[in-house]
């Protein structure tokens, strides 16, 4: 296993490269000059080229990406124009903030999604099936900006029992820090919990019929062993895939929903820094959000081991 894991780890290297040169020419694709942004809407053109040399945007942008990727194997990802500070400080402060609230949505996720679907499998074409498939459907299809807004509307403005807004430091108001974290968490976890109950059905189904489930039931196992100990150990191959890509995309930052929550994450930096052109901060957010997807995908490869000793891993 442990050359598995050093071959994937080499492997990644060119995946990240390759990202992050897609990441750096796309930027300096939006319409916009940072050296301008930081002078003003007419500033001095003798100024504004001695700035724009100074941050190096005068070069082509194949040297530019040069230059950032050696300093970027230095450890040296640049400075933030905007916080004057290092980019990787900066990114490594956000990304415990978002690592949380990406925790608290996959805990809450699989809470509801894993007993969702197994009730749905085991009741099939029940009331109970029927319910849990329709409410799945629409967390499914909702799109997750407008859930944000009903749910502030009905839990925040309404009911009055959660704030719409904010973060307040654990370490500062751990009560205040949970009332903020409730519907963030609460929105990214519904359509995750909707996701997992729909794949953890369909794996259910197609393991509980299984020859090994019959042979279970046979031998007078109760419904629970058989379902918990037999059914439900296969059926969470698959579901482990799906559970791994959802919360990959979490460590990567919920944009839009650390935006309308004013959570100060990685996605909320991201959106700070785009808008204010700030490159460098971006290609660090960017690059540290590819490097968590990518070691999330590396233990979901290692989980399938654990789950089926038949898969060797080589």
């Amino acid at each position: 296993m442990g050359r598995y894991v050093a071959r994937r780890l080499i492997q990644m290297i060119p995946v990240l490269i390759l990202v992050m040169a897609l990441v750096f020419v796309v930027f300096r694709l939006i319409p916009g000059d940072p050296a301008q942004l930081m002078l003003g809407s007419n500033p001095n053109p003798e100024s504004l080229a001695a700035l724009r040399e100074k941050m190096g945007l005068d070069q082509p942008i194949p040297e530019q990406f040069a230059r950032w990727l050696g300093a970027a194997l230095r450890g040296d990802f640049g400075t933030s124009r905007i916080d004057d500070q290092s980019v990787l400080k900066l990114v490594l402060a956000k990304f415990p903030i978002t690592l949380e609230l990406a925790l608290v949505a996959m805990i809450i996720g699989c809470a509801l999604g894993i007993p969702a679907g197994v009730v749905a499998a085991v009741r099939r074409d029940s009331w109970t099936d029927l319910f849990v498939r329709v409410a799945g459907l629409f967390g499914f299809s909702v799109p997750n900006y407008w859930l944000a807004i009903l749910l502030v509307i009905v839990f925040s403005l309404k009911l009055g029992w959660v704030p719409p807004a904010g973060y307040t430091p654990p370490s500062k108001d751990l009560g205040a820090h949970l009332r903020y974290l409730a519907l963030p968490a609460l929105t990214m976890a519904l359509p995750i919990a909707a996701e997992q109950m729909r794949f953890l059905r369909a794996s259910m189904l197609d393991v509980i019929h299984q020859d090994y489930v019959r042979t279970a039931r046979a031998k007078g196992l109760p419904p629970r062993v058989v379902v918990v100990n037999h059914a439900l150990k296969n059926a969470m191959i698959p579901f482990l895939t799906i559970s791994g890509l959802q919360f990959g995309f979490l460590l990567g930052g919920s944009v839009v929903i650390e935006q309308i929550f004013s959570w100060p994450g990685v996605g909320w930096l991201t959106y700070q820094s785009i808008q204010s052109r700030d490159y460098a901060v971006v290609q660090g957010a960017v690059l540290l959000s590819a490097i968590g997807f990518l070691l999330i995908n590396l233990l979901v490869d290692l989980g399938y081991s654990v789950l089926d000793p038949r898969i060797r891993l080589r």
